[in-house]
C-alpha cells in the first residue's frame, strides 16, 4: 500500500475508494452520453479504465488517455446531459490519479462527477431542484466514512455560478456536516 506525497498523504487504497465512487456515478449516467452519441466510447473507455485501478490493477497511462478522451468527447457533445455525463466518465479515471494537494480544486475531482449526476435528475426533471436535491442526498448517503475522511484533508470546494458548480458545493457541505454529526454523537 504505497502512498502518494503532497501537502498529506493518499495510499492507493484510498484513491481507489475516491475512484470507486466517481465510477459508480458516472456509470449511472454514462446512457445519457451514449443515448446522445451512439458510437462514441470514448467515455465508456474511461470508466472501464477506472475499473481497472479501482480493481487492483495499476495506475496507468490508461487512466491519464481515457480521462482526456472523455473530457473531448464533452467538449464535442451536442447537449449539455450528454456533456455533463461524458464529464463524469472522465472524473472516474482521472481520480486514480487525485493530487494529495490542499487544493480547493481537487475537491472537484471526488464530487463533480455525483453534481452532474444530479444536474442531470434535474435536467430531465423539467429543471425541478428537488430531482437535484435528491441525487444530491443518494451522493452523500453512498458516501462511505473513507471518503469523507479523505474529502476532509482538502479545502471546501470552490464556489461557482453554474448549477453543477451549487450542486457540488451542496453535496461537499453536505459531507463534510455528516462527519461532523457523527463525531459529535459519538463523543470524538
Amino acid at each position: 500500500m504505497t502512498g502518494v506525497n503532497g501537502d498529506f498523504e493518499l495510499s492507493m487504497e484510498e484513491l481507489r475508494v475516491v475512484a470507486r465512487y466517481v465510477a459508480e456515478t458516472a456509470q449511472d449516467v454514462l446512457p445519457v452520453f451514449e443515448d446522445a452519441n451512439p458510437g462514441d466510447t470514448r467515455p465508456r473507455a474511461a470508466i472501464d479504465a477506472a475499473w481497472e485501478f479501482i480493481n487492483g490493477a495499476p495506475r496507468t497511462k490508461l487512466q491519464r488517455v481515457t480521462s482526456m478522451d472523455a473530457h473531448r468527447a464533452a467538449k464535442e457533445t451536442a447537449t449539455e446531459t450528454a456533456r455533463l455525463a461524458a464529464q463524469a466518465a472522465g472524473d472516474a479515471a482521472s481520480a486514480a490519479y487525485l493530487h494529495p494537494i490542499a487544493k480547493a480544486h481537487q475537491v472537484g475531482h471526488i464530487l463533480r462527477a455525483a453534481a452532474n449526476a444530479a444536474r442531470i435528475a434535474e435536467i430531465d426533471a423539467d429543471e425541478d431542484p428537488r430531482a437535484g436535491n435528491r441525487a444530491i442526498e443518494e451522493a452523500r448517503e453512498r458516501a462511505t466514512p473513507v471518503l469523507i475522511d479523505i474529502l476532509q484533508r482538502y479545502p471546501l470546494a470552490p464556489s461557482g455560478k453554474s448549477r453543477a458548480a451549487q450542486l457540488m458545493t451542496a453535496l461537499d457541505t453536505s459531507l463534510r456536516g455528516s462527519l461532523q454529526a457523527g463525531t459529535e454523537r459519538t463523543g470524538g
